[in-house]
């Protein structure tokens, strides 16, 4: 028979161990609410949407900073979820696909898809461009609108992270492990803050620096550059190295936007497996505090919460990909004024194939 002195503490304790248990979880709930207004959640309006089995989002990673492309979007993925089958597809967008914008006067007017987030933050940059014709109820709706028409896919909402946060998230959760399919040198990884640097030479001299560019931007400009290597196998990353993993595209052996899509994708899953781990929960108000003003979404509250809810059985989801390349529906091209650009095979703005595609891997799915 317990003591009457140990039974009174044992209860005592029980009490005062669920107090703080309630403290913590109203401090939680009251950081969470805050963080989620501050990142554009809308938790007042529109607080919630009518459920519905399948959610589409959006994920837009872009380089920060000020220079005049701080907002031009490197990775664009879209995610399509179906919580009852527990199944979800990724579509991987490479930067320079060439797409068709609206415009007020109705001249034709195109540009690469990873300008038009940026455009759609600044749109006195191309005052023709018809932006508010798709932002006057969704503030978003220029991207949205974009990317439903390459993949015929609605989408709910969008998440925008600069690679400067990316790498905060990953340097929070300790690193991620990822297996690197082939090991691969990339000598022409651009080094932060240098992309001016004369290194050493006068502005006199910049003309034929500009000539030797076109042959090596290493030879003409060698202090913008380092050489990063990464070897087959598995891997432990920190933030910055994860960064360079997924960024790097001037590799001999794993070089381009189509490599740098499937780097990109491994990078995503090795972070969601380890925000999804019980390692990640001593460190959610940390990650909060530091990601606040850096991430922007425009997820509701509701959608938000179904997302949370699914997040634990993550790991139990099928998961389909397929990334946008020369390899099935694309080809390379110019534009008029010279850009490389990447167009159906069936020609500019020819996106039936490629929404055919989308479509069928989507009913798999659903």
């Amino acid at each position: 028979m317990i003591n009457r002195r140990v039974y009174f503490w044992l209860k005592k304790s029980v009490l005062i161990i669920g107090l703080i248990v309630v403290i913590l979880l109203g401090f939680l709930s009251f950081k969470a609410f805050y963080f989620l207004k501050n990142i554009g959640v809308a938790v007042k309006e529109k607080v919630f949407t009518k459920p519905k089995n399948t959610y589409t989002v959006a994920l837009l990673g872009y380089g920060g900073g000020y220079h005049e492309g701080a907002y031009l979007t490197d990775t664009i993925i879209i995610a399509h979820l179906n919580y009852q089958s527990k199944k979800a597809l990724l579509v991987s967008i490479p930067r320079d696909l060439w797409v068709n914008l609206p415009t007020k006067s109705g001249e034709p007017f195109a540009a690469k898809i990873n300008t038009v987030y940026q455009l759609q933050l600044f749109p006195e940059t191309f005052p023709d461009v018809a932006v508010k014709k798709f932002t006057q109820t969704d503030k978003n709706g220029l991207i949205k609108k974009t990317l439903r028409d390459v993949t015929g896919l609605t989408i709910d909402s969008y998440v925008a992270i600069d690679f400067e946060s990316f790498q905060t998230v990953i340097d929070t959760l300790g690193g991620i492990d990822v297996d690197v399919k082939n090991s691969f040198e990339d000598r022409e990884y651009p080094i932060e803050g240098m992309e001016a640097d004369l290194c050493g030479k006068q502005e006199s001299d910049l003309e034929e620096l500009e000539k030797i560019a076109t042959e090596s931007v290493v030879l003409a400009f060698p202090c913008r550059y380092e050489t990063i290597k990464f070897s087959a196998g598995m891997n432990h990353f920190d933030g910055e190295t994860a960064l360079k993993f997924a960024r790097s595209r001037h590799s001999l052996e794993e070089g381009g936007d189509f490599a740098r899509a499937k780097r990109q994708q491994q990078v995503i899953e090795a972070t969601v497996n380890k925000l999804l781990s019980p390692i990640f929960f001593p460190k959610i108000t940390s990650l909060m505090d530091q990601l606040e003003n850096k991430i922007k979404t425009d997820a509701v509250y509701g959608d938000l919460t179904r997302v949370l809810k699914a997040a634990p059985l993550a790991n139990q989801y099928q998961l389909k990909k397929i990334i946008l390349s020369t390899d099935n529906f694309l080809t390379t091209d110019y534009s008029s004024d010279g850009q490389y650009i990447l167009i159906p095979k069936k020609g500019v703005f020819q996106w039936q194939k490629i929404r055919q595609k989308i479509s069928e891997l989507s009913k798999k799915i659903n």
